[in-house]
């Protein structure tokens, strides 16, 4: 077992989701990566993983992994806005510290 910490910029992105299906599906994959079951991830830099999800936009959740128990949930969006969800994973995971 895992246990995920959102942080609030994270919980706001996944609340603000207009499709109550996609904030559905990104919810269950949560769930089952607390299970240890993270699926298609990827590094993306300085510690920070991308989970990527197949459907609708191309949907992304960013986190960093402490341990073998803890993930930290820290950003979110589409395959459209990449490149700047990636770069603020990044500066939110750098404030984390070890």
């Amino acid at each position: 077992m895992l246990t995920i910490q959102y942080l609030p910029e994270f919980d706001v992105w996944l609340d603000g989701l207009r499709d109550g299906v996609v904030r559905a599906r990104l919810s269950a994959r949560l769930r089952k990566a607390s299970r240890g079951l993270l699926g298609d991830v990827a590094p993306v830099g300085d510690g920070v993983f991308e989970m990527r999800e197949h459907f609708g936009a191309g949907w992304r959740m960013y986190y960093v992994q402490r341990g073998n128990v803890l993930i930290v949930m820290v950003g979110g969006g589409s395959k459209s806005t990449q490149a700047v969800d990636i770069a603020t994973a990044k500066a939110r995971a750098a404030t984390l510290g070890d």
